[in-house]
C-alpha cells in the first residue's frame, strides 16, 4: 500500500468531521474523556439511553458497557481485577476477550492483542508510557506496579489515537491510586491486598495509604512485594518436539565419547516438575499529594521499582543461569482545569522515568540497558453543546537508551516523537459519528555513529454506530494506520544471551501502514449481555522477526523483515442470568470465543499467533458469597512460520469461591482460587520461549483484600 496522499487524508477528514461541516450553527457538546480516564457521569440529554449513565464496566468477561458507543474498552476493576491479580500485566490480562500473553517466563510478560505484540501494543500508565526498555525485548519486563493498579482498559478503535499511531492492535491503559483523583470522605484510608499461590510458591504483598491533610490536599503512600521460587508445571519441561532433539544431541555426543554432555542434555530432556530458573522477586515504594477542588487539581507522585526475575535456559551441554535485575525511578504530574467556556477541562501529565536493567550470566553482570525518558501530553475536552463532542491534544516523548557490557547488539541510541490527535464525536438521533486523527513524527538516532532516520505517520479512524433499539449498538469503523519502525527493528545484530537467539534488524525499513475493518454487534439488556466483533487489518509492510533456520553459536537466529500481511480476526462473548432469588442471589453463564488468523503474503503463517480459544464458565452471586466454574479451551496451533515448531490443544479447568464476611461492601474479601486444576500441560503459541516454558501446573491461590 502507498503512502497516505494528501486526498487520502482530505478524505479522511471529511469522513470524520461530515456531520460537523454539515450542521455549523448545532451547538457544541462536552466530550467526557480526559487524558486520564476516569470515572464520569455524561450529560442528561444524551440522545442514546443505552449510551447514557454511568459507566458499565466489564468487570467479568463481557464485551460490552457505554463508556464509548464505537468500540467499547474491555475494563477489569474491583473484584475481578483482585482474583487476577498477578505481578506481570501480560499474565493479568491473559484470560480477556482477544488478550494473551507474551510468556516469555514466569517473571516477565507483556500483554498480546488480536495477534499484535511488542511496540504495536502500547503499555500505559494513566496515559503515558512506561519509560522503560520493555518493548526493546521479550525478555523485558513492562515496570508496572499492577498491585497499585485500580482499573486496566483495553483499547481499541478511534481512541487508541488519543495515545498511539497505530490503532491495529489497540492498547493498553492502567490506572493506578498513587496521584490521588478526590478528596476522601474519611481523614484516613487504608487498602491492604494479599496471596499465596501453590505453583511457585508465590508471595504477593501491597498496601496503600490516603491521608486527607486539608479539605483540598490529600497524600498517598504505598508499597508492595512479590516473591515466587521456580514454577511447578504439569508434565515435561521440554516440548516433545525439542525434546526429541535434545535426546538427538544427547545420542551422538555418547557416540563421540563426550559422556557429561550426553548425560547432561538427556537429564535436561527428561526434566518434569519445575522448569529451572525461573524465580522472580521484587518490590515498590511509592508516594503522591494532589490539590483538588472544583476549579482543577494538581499532583505528583514518585515511585521506585526494582524486580529481579531469572530466565530459563534452553537445553546446552553448559546450561547459564541468567537473570535480569530491573531497577527504575519515575516521578509523574497531572493537572487540570476545570472550565466553563468551549472547554470543559484541560488536562496535562507528564511523567520521568530513569531506569537500567543488568542481564546477569551465572553470577556476573553481562549487560546493561539504561534508559531516561520523558514524556508529556496535554489533552483539551469540549463542553458538550447539544450534539458534538470531543478532545484534542497534543504529546511528546524523549528517550536515550545506553547500553554497556558484552553484548552490545543494539547502538545507543535515542527516540523523540511528538504528535498532534483530535477525537470527534457527533450524535445524530440513531447514530453516533466518530472521528480520530493522529500527526506523528518519530526521531531516531544512533550515538555515537549519528545515524539519523526521520519518519512522519499520518494515521486517522472514522466509525459509526447505530442503536436500532434501546440498549443495542452495531458499529464499524475504517482505521489507517502508520507506525515508524523502533530502533531495536532497524539496528539490532548481534547475539541477545537473555533471549537466547542472534537476532538481526534491518535500517532500511520504511514506515509501516496499514488499513482495516472493524465491525461489531453489542447488546446489554440486563440479564442478557452479549458482544460480537470482527476485524481485518491489510498491512503493506509488516515488520516482524522469523526463525531463519539458522544456528550461531547454539542459538537460533530470528531476521526482522518487512513484507504485506494479511490479519482476520473475531471476539465473540455472552452473559446470561438465567434465574435470581432472595437478596440479591443469581445463577449465570457465560461463554466467550476469540480467534486470529495471520499471513505473511507469498511467505506464510505470521510467527507466534494465538490459536482458536474458547471458554464457559458458571458463576453463583450473593452478596456474602460467589462461586466461578470456568472451563477455557485452547486448540492446536499448527500454522506456525517455517522453523517454529507447532503448539498441542489443551484444556484448563479453573475455579473460584469469594467470601465478604462483612457483606458485600464490608471491608473483607477472602478468595480462594484454582487455576489449571487437572494440572495440565500447556504452551503458549506466542511466546518465543514456548518449547521450554509451559504454562504454570495446578495453582491453589488464597488472596484476602482488607480496606478501612
Amino acid at each position: 500500500m502507498s503512502r497516505l496522499s494528501s486526498p487520502r487524508i482530505a478524505t479522511l477528514v471529511r469522513a470524520s468531521f461530515l456531520a460537523t461541516a454539515a450542521l455549523p450553527f448545532a451547538a457544541v457538546t462536552t466530550f467526557a474523556q480526559t487524558a486520564a480516564p476516569q470515572t464520569v457521569t455524561p450529560a442528561d440529554d444524551s440522545t442514546h439511553a443505552s449510551e447514557s449513565g454511568p459507566d458499565i464496566i466489564v468487570t467479568g468477561r463481557v464485551i460490552s458497557g457505554n463508556t464509548d458507543p464505537i468500540s467499547a474498552p474491555v475494563v477489569l476493576q474491583g473484584e475481578t481485577l483482585t482474583r487476577n491479580l498477578a505481578p506481570q500485566i501480560g499474565q493479568m490480562l491473559a484470560s480477556l476477550p482477544g488478550v494473551s500473553s507474551s510468556g516469555f517466563a514466569p517473571g516477565v510478560s507483556r500483554p498480546i492483542l488480536r495477534g499484535f505484540d511488542g511496540p504495536r501494543v502500547q503499555v500505559l500508565l494513566d496515559g503515558l508510557g512506561s519509560l522503560d526498555a520493555s518493548s526493546v525485548s521479550a525478555d523485558h519486563a513492562v515496570s508496572l506496579d499492577t498491585l497499585n493498579v485500580d482499573r486496566v482498559e483495553v483499547l481499541h478503535g478511534p481512541r487508541v489515537l488519543l495515545y498511539a499511531s497505530d490503532p491495529a492492535g489497540g492498547a493498553v491503559n492502567a490506572t493506578d491510586k498513587r496521584i490521588p483523583r478526590r478528596i476522601p470522605d474519611k481523614l484516613f484510608t487504608l487498602d491492604a491486598l494479599g496471596s499465596y499461590g501453590t505453583a511457585a510458591d508465590a508471595v504477593n504483598g501491597g498496601i496503600a495509604a490516603d491521608i486527607r491533610l486539608d479539605p483540598r490536599v490529600v497524600a498517598h503512600f504505598d508499597a508492595s512485594y512479590n516473591h515466587a521460587n521456580d514454577l511447578r508445571v504439569g508434565g515435561h519441561v521440554l516440548s516433545p518436539e525439542l525434546r526429541a532433539q535434545t535426546l538427538t544431541q544427547a545420542s551422538d555426543l555418547a557416540e563421540n565419547g563426550d559422556s557429561d554432555g550426553a548425560a547432561s542434555l538427556t537429564a535436561q530432556a527428561n526434566r518434569k516438575g519445575r522448569i529451572p530458573n525461573s524465580w522472580a522477586k521484587g518490590w515498590t515504594l511509592g508516594s503522591g499529594i494532589a490539590f483538588i477542588d472544583e476549579g482543577g487539581d494538581i499532583g505528583v507522585s514518585f515511585e521506585r521499582l526494582a524486580t529481579d526475575y531469572s530466565i530459563p535456559p534452553r537445553p546446552s551441554t553448559d546450561p547459564g543461569a541468567t537473570s535480569i535485575s530491573l531497577r527504575q525511578t519515575r516521578v509523574d504530574l497531572r493537572a487540570g482545569l476545570n472550565l466553563d467556556g468551549f472547554l470543559k477541562r484541560v488536562e496535562l501529565r507528564g511523567a520521568f522515568g530513569d531506569y537500567e536493567h543488568a542481564e546477569v550470566e551465572d553470577g556476573n553482570i553481562g549487560t546493561r540497558f539504561h534508559s531516561k525518558g520523558l514524556e508529556v501530553r496535554a489533552q483539551a475536552d469540549q463542553a458538550r453543546r447539544g450534539i458534538w463532542s470531543g478532545s484534542t491534544g497534543v504529546q511528546y516523548s524523549s528517550k536515550r537508551l545506553d547500553i554497556s557490557g558484552d553484548e552490545l547488539l543494539l547502538p545507543d541510541n535515542q527516540t523523540d516523537r511528538f504528535a498532534v490527535f483530535t477525537l470527534q464525536h457527533i450524535e445524530l438521533g440513531a447514530f453516533d459519528l466518530e472521528g480520530a486523527m493522529r500527526y506523528e513524527n518519530t526521531r531516531i538516532r544512533t550515538v555515537p555513529a549519528n545515524e539519523k532516520r526521520n519518519f512522519s505517520q499520518y494515521s486517522g479512524v472514522a466509525g459509526i454506530a447505530w442503536h436500532p433499539i434501546e440498549n443495542m449498538t452495531v458499529s464499524v469503523n475504517y482505521l489507517h494506520g502508520e507506525r515508524a519502525p523502533s530502533a531495536e527493528e532497524l539496528f539490532v545484530d548481534g547475539m541477545h544471551d537473555a533471549t537466547q537467539s542472534y537476532e538481526r534488524g534491518d535500517p532500511g525499513f520504511t514506515v509501516e501502514r496499514s488499513d482495516g475493518i472493524e465491525a461489531g454487534v453489542r447488546y446489554s439488556g440486563g440479564a442478557f449481555n452479549a458482544s460480537v466483533t470482527a476485524f481485518g487489518t491489510n498491512f503493506a509492510n509488516f515488520i516482524t522477526a522469523v526463525p531463519t533456520g539458522q544456528i550461531i553459536e547454539d542459538f537460533p537466529v530470528y531476521q526482522y523483515l518487512q513484507a504485506p500481511a494479511r490479519f482476520r480476526g473475531v471476539e465473540a462473548e455472552g452473559e446470561l442470568t438465567f434465574l435470581r432469588w432472595g437478596m440479591d442471589n443469581s445463577l449465570k453463564f457465560d461463554a466467550g470465543v476469540d480467534y486470529t488468523h495471520a499471513r505473511l503474503v507469498n511467505i506464510g503463517p505470521v510467527p507466534r499467533i494465538p490459536p482458536l480459544r474458547l471458554r464457559g464458565g458458571l458463576e453463583f452471586g450473593s452478596p456474602v458469597f460467589s462461586l466461578r466454574g470456568d472451563v477455557e479451551w485452547n486448540a492446536r496451533q499448527d500454522r506456525v512460520a517455517d522453523n517454529e515448531n507447532p503448539t498441542s490443544a489443551f484444556t484448563l479447568v479453573n475455579a473460584s469461591a469469594t467470601w465478604r464476611p462483612m457483606g458485600e461492601d464490608g471491608p473483607v474479601s477472602l478468595i480462594l482460587s484454582a487455576d489449571n486444576l487437572f494440572d495440565v500441560t500447556g504452551r503458549l503459541a506466542a511466546s518465543e520461549t514456548r518449547d521450554f516454558v509451559p504454562i504454570a501446573g495446578r495453582d491453589i491461590r488464597l488472596t484476602a483484600k482488607f480496606s478501612l
